[in-house]
């Protein structure tokens, strides 16, 4: 059965998206608009037609990410046990260590950033501070709901990355090995979903 247009367009976004991934976590941020056209095997104009810029490309593929590692933030029953979700948010963020094209991005970025600090600024905006949003807006409904007690959402969404991540990321960008298994990553979104709770119990 042949696709209806939202279908085609939905494929195509994902084939550009899957294949700036690829494109520019080999050849970094200088690497043409043609070449990510070519791995997606669309025309370089559908390239531009749905990202006007390299900066709107990489944009976007900072918003796919945070709605994949934020997603247990929005799943039912999230609200009715906060622990849970923050247990899943804490283990999807600790995933993201792992993946090695999800940090071949970052380390790419981080070293164009001088020459594009454009592109660096809509990493930064649609990337980490739009997961802390996201957090602390989650963090915002569980003190109105009385299950917990914040005060400062965005520090405690802070706080809470802070103590997921600790030197796993660092460790990710400068391409060491890990230091955890995958059972240690669980303890530690474990761990540290529990002690946010204590810390913040109403």
């Amino acid at each position: 059965m042949p696709r209806v247009a939202g279908q085609i367009d939905v494929a195509k976004t994902e084939a550009i998206l899957d294949a700036a991934v690829e494109v520019i976590g080999q050849r970094g941020l200088g690497a043409p608009m043609e070449a990510i056209a070519r791995q997606a095997g669309v025309s370089k104009q559908t390239v531009y037609n749905h990202y006007g810029s390299k900066a709107e490309l990489v944009r976007a593929l900072m918003a796919r990410r945070v709605a994949a590692i934020t997603a247990p933030l929005r799943e039912s029953g999230a609200i009715d046990n906060p622990g849970e979700a923050l247990e899943a948010y804490a283990r999807s963020m600790l995933e993201t260590v792992t993946t090695t094209k999800s940090y071949s991005i970052l380390r790419v970025i981080i070293q164009g950033a001088g020459e594009m600090p454009d592109v660096a600024q809509e990493v930064f905006e649609a990337g980490p501070r739009q997961a802390r949003r996201q957090l602390a807006a989650f963090l915002e409904v569980e003190t109105q709901l009385g299950r917990l007690k914040v005060e400062d959402f965005d520090q405690a969404a802070e706080f809470f990355s802070g103590m997921v991540m600790g030197h796993s990321q660092l460790r990710s960008l400068l391409r060491l090995p890990s230091d955890k298994t995958a059972a240690e990553f669980d303890g530690v979104a474990r761990e540290a979903a529990q002690r946010f709770m204590r810390a913040y119990a109403p």
